[in-house]
């Protein structure tokens, strides 16, 4: 259903308007103050974006990038063609729009995925046969996600959520996944975050996922017993640790991607998993932000 249909349905209901029609007509998901979301609406907006994503991933995490990302000072591979880009952008900051991305989310539609081969993390993840188990659910991509150092609030991250939510509303996704990282490629330095999420939070059943085999990583370093759910948890990276507070699951197996340095795991959050709080605090119709 479309973001003024959504609208239009909550009025017939005798609903007040939860998403304001101006700020849908003008593409904007939601807005904090000074800060709002919405798609990139042109190339030089996803080249902004890239510098960001290259500032943290390259600047701050030492990721090693192809010789022209690095040349270029942007992250961006063939992926980015397909995909939208949702940013985060600080009005209140002076210059062109492409001056105000402080944060930014890559998605990847089920339908653009199929039409181009596949999704991204199917080459760490048997995603694909995720994805066949369950043929009539539109499955969307979450990645690159990042935020600038001085944009690490929780205002920025409610409205990336947001930005998310109001999209897969629009889009009618039954599905968010993708991969989420801890820093480093050493796993037994996370060897309590890692086990943690193994014994607790492990996808099973219809849900369950993969690691491809000549990649997977051993995630069951420490036994249930001598797990420290208070430890672990403050082990998790934050974007982990959000995705369990909405219902998210992980894959079997993490997967160590040295070219970002990084230890990766997949999140699999089916919508009808996302807790009632917080669907109570974003809204059912994306509209906690968006009036």
């Amino acid at each position: 259903m479309e973001a003024l249909d959504l609208l239009q349905a909550a009025e017939r209901a005798g609903a007040a308007p939860a998403v304001s029609t101006a700020l849908l007509q003008e593409g904007i998901l939601g807005r904090i103050g000074s800060l709002e979301t919405r798609i990139a609406r042109t190339p030089g907006e996803i080249e902004a974006a890239q510098a960001v994503r290259y500032r943290v991933f390259v600047d701050e995490m030492q990721a090693r990038l192809p010789a022209d990302a690095m040349r270029a000072k942007r992250d961006f591979d063939r992926w980015d063609e397909i995909c939208d880009h949702l940013l985060v952008l600080d009005t209140k900051l002076d210059g062109d729009v492409e001056d105000q991305i402080v944060a930014t989310y890559r998605l990847l539609r089920h339908e653009v995925a199929m039409e181009h081969g596949g999704f991204y993390s199917d080459a760490e993840y048997q995603t694909d046969k995720l994805v066949a188990r369950h043929p009539d659910v539109r499955f969307m991509e979450l990645g690159r996600s990042c935020v600038l150092p001085d944009y690490r609030s929780k205002r920025t991250v409610e409205l990336l959520w947001q930005g998310n939510w109001a999209y897969a509303l629009k889009h009618n996704i039954g599905v968010m996944f993708g991969c989420a990282s801890f820093h480093g490629t050493n796993p037994a330095e996370h060897a309590m975050a890692l086990s943690f999420l193994y014994h607790n939070a492990r996808a099973t059943g219809e849900w369950a996922v993969n690691a491809q085999p000549e990649l997977a990583v051993d995630m069951n370093l420490m036994s249930a017993e001598d797990v420290s759910g208070r430890r672990a948890l403050t082990g998790l990276p934050p974007l982990i640790k959000g995705y369990l507070r909405l219902g998210a699951m992980v894959g079997d197996g993490a997967v160590i991607d040295h070219a970002f340095n990084t230890t990766d795991v997949l999140v699999v959050l089916p919508i009808s998993s996302i807790s009632d709080r917080y669907l109570n605090y974003y809204g059912a119709d994306a509209g906690r932000f968006a009036s």
